[in-house]
């Protein structure tokens, strides 16, 4: 076990966390020249394409240091993105030691501090990695500096390197060896292995990884799932090398994979502990806090026959990700589908892609809304996330929303342009503080609901790409909320109600009628497109009618044969107004939700 260690990396966005695992795994030779490709753990597509982490990976790298010794490092890559930052707690419970990496021209950013907070909670080890230091923008130097003076980290152990040009990383090897405690356990005491993540393999049944805290596992042995008592006989047990690689045992201390042939998706949940029917442990280990969702959003299949598909989907998704959750829910536009719940916009984004990818199926999603708390009239209480469950106004005494602290680093140049939009958002309290000359750490309290949307967006365009955002939930604050409605010919469209504040109200309404126009195509009647809060219209286009022309077979003669046949035309059409029933086409559901400006 002296030989073990278990390490992650940690960092901001694009700080290089990837491409220091690539250099790793390539001066351990797990990987030929010709095989290697970059973001080497990033094995779904949707990463590569957008170039960032989703899920967090753990990967077996054999090191021969230069004391001689031989010794087995378990790296675990995880992402940066705020919307992720499960993924990163979760790693971390299977590890003694973080490899924390700044990057030399960025320096110190808002997720660099909320990921240090989170190893720290965890009681690791820190190594202070300065990446990037090839740049000619690199300040190496005052980045040292930071880390001493805003991290309060020993700057007598941190480390240099040039993860793409791959100088340095030897070094980042030894200081793990050197520096990282071997895990502790007992291999010959009763079997404790906490699962850390799953995943689902269409042939062999769900995959779990897990850390063993204590004892021993092998093929053969019976497990027991600590949270609801199934049991299973182990099939294989290995490590994580690029390719799953089976081992004889897995014992304390080693961080690897079991098959049991678990059909059921349902049975294994991460943050359980997994012991031995013959031998149980006393007490099952801590799992993980739960996770708190914030956005909201229906989930409906285009296609009503790809019901049960997008069920099973879910579930299977859900193993793989934690921090998702869902329930049945039905619309009287969009039949039935799910209401589930995210962690922010970009998960949400990344949940839809691969349900449409990886499980083939074409899905409408609703406005994304938050969890407001109603305070009615005979002292109850509801908390309501969806609009249709909207309570009547006459019985509402108050409404509360969620409100989130926000904190923002940015160069000082933008500090005009970042309290403009805050101040937009309908944000307060704010106050700031320099926490190295140039940059300002700029606070803020937001509601929730003004940051879902676009806020991030924004906050990266109005710094050129400089601001960094971190944030963390509040309390809930007294608030006036309306329920705005969409009417298209008359008729209310359940999927395209929001919760909306009464002062943003006619510009989000206008906008959803003015979006909606360029989608409906047109009648043979007219259309009212309307935006309604109760029983007041605050908004309405119209879609003009197709007019055919009934007087093309008129030439010359009596004006009254052409008006006769006008009249006749009006008449009709009046009459397929009264029957008339629009269908909306399935891209405006979707227009709606992606021009909100």
């Amino acid at each position: 076990m002296k030989n073990i260690r278990n390490f992650s990396i940690i960092a901001h966005i694009d700080h290089g966390k990837s491409t220091l695992a690539d250099r790793m795994i390539q001066l351990c030779d797990l990987v030929s020249d010709r095989e290697f490709k970059d973001q080497l753990l990033d094995n779904m597509e949707i990463e590569r394409e957008r170039g960032i982490t989703i899920k967090s990976q753990a990967i077996c790298l054999p090191y021969t240091a230069k004391d001689g010794n031989l010794y087995s490092l378990n790296l675990v890559d995880t992402p940066g993105h705020v919307d992720f930052s499960y993924e990163v707690s979760r790693a971390l419970t299977s590890c003694e030691g973080a490899l924390l990496l700044i990057d030399a021209a960025q320096g110190v950013e808002a997720q660099t501090l909320a990921n240090l907070y989170l190893a720290m909670e965890n009681d690791l080890e820190i190594i202070p990695v300065i990446n990037k230091i090839d740049l000619p923008s690199a300040e190496p130097e005052t980045v040292a500096l930071q880390i001493e003076e805003d991290l309060g980290l020993d700057s007598e152990h941190v480390q240099f390197c040039s993860a793409k040009a791959g100088t340095g990383v030897e070094q980042i090897f030894e200081a793990i060896v050197a520096f990282l405690p071997p895990p502790e356990g007992d291999p010959d005491s009763h079997l404790q292995a906490l699962i850390f993540d799953a995943g689902y393999d269409p042939f062999r049944g769900t995959i779990i990884s897990v850390r063993i805290i204590n004892g021993t596992v092998k093929p053969g042995d019976i497990i027991k799932f600590m949270s609801n008592d199934k049991e299973y006989k182990v099939e294989e047990v290995g490590l994580f090398k690029l390719k799953r690689e089976p081992q004889k045992k897995l014992s304390a201390g080693q961080i690897g994979y079991i098959l049991a042939g678990i059909k059921t998706v349902e049975d294994t949940r991460p943050g359980d502990t997994i012991t031995l029917k013959e031998n149980p442990c006393p007490t099952p280990l801590p799992g993980f806090k739960r996770v708190i969702q914030v956005v909201f959003s229906s989930i409906y299949p285009i296609s009503t026959d790809d019901y049960e598909d997008l069920a099973s989907a879910l579930e299977k998704l859900k193993l793989n990700d934690a921090a998702l959750t869902f329930e049945k829910d039905t619309s009287a536009a969009l039949g039935f589908g799910f209401r589930c719940g995210f962690l922010g916009l970009l998960h949400l984004e990344v949940i839809q892609e691969r349900l449409e990818r990886e499980f083939d199926i074409s899905l409408i999603l609703t406005v994304p809304s938050v969890q407001y708390i109603f305070h009615l009239s005979d002292g109850t209480e509801k908390k309501v996330d969806n609009p249709a469950h909207f309570p009547d106004p006459v019985h509402i005494g108050k409404i509360e929303e969620p409100f989130i602290k926000a904190t923002i680093l940015i160069p000082e140049r933008y500090m005009g342009v970042v309290m403009t939009l805050c101040i937009d958002r309908r944000g307060e309290n704010t106050s700031f503080h320099y926490p190295i000359p140039g940059r300002i750490e700029f606070q803020c309290e937001l509601p929730l609901a003004e940051i879902i949307y676009d806020f991030y967006d924004r906050l990266k365009s109005v710094t050129q790409g400089y601001g960094s955002f971190d944030y963390e939930m509040l309390d809930y604050r007294k608030s006036d909320l309306v329920k705005l409605d969409i009417l298209v010919n008359g008729e209310i469209v359940d999927a395209l109600s929001q919760l909306v504040h009464k002062d943003n109200a006619r510009a989000r309404g206008l906008r959803a009628c003015e979006v909606l126009k360029e989608e409906i195509p047109r009648q043979m009647f007219k259309i009212a497109i309307q935006a309604a809060i109760g029983g007041t219209i605050i908004a309405r286009t119209t879609v003009s009618a197709m007019r055919k022309d009934v007087t093309a077979k008129c030439y010359g003669g009596d004006i009254t044969r052409k008006r006769k046949l006008l009249e006749k035309q009006k008449a009709g059409k009046k009459r397929m107004k009264t029957v008339g029933n629009v269908d909306i086409p399935q891209n405006a559901f979707l227009s709606v939700l992606k021009s909100d400006q």
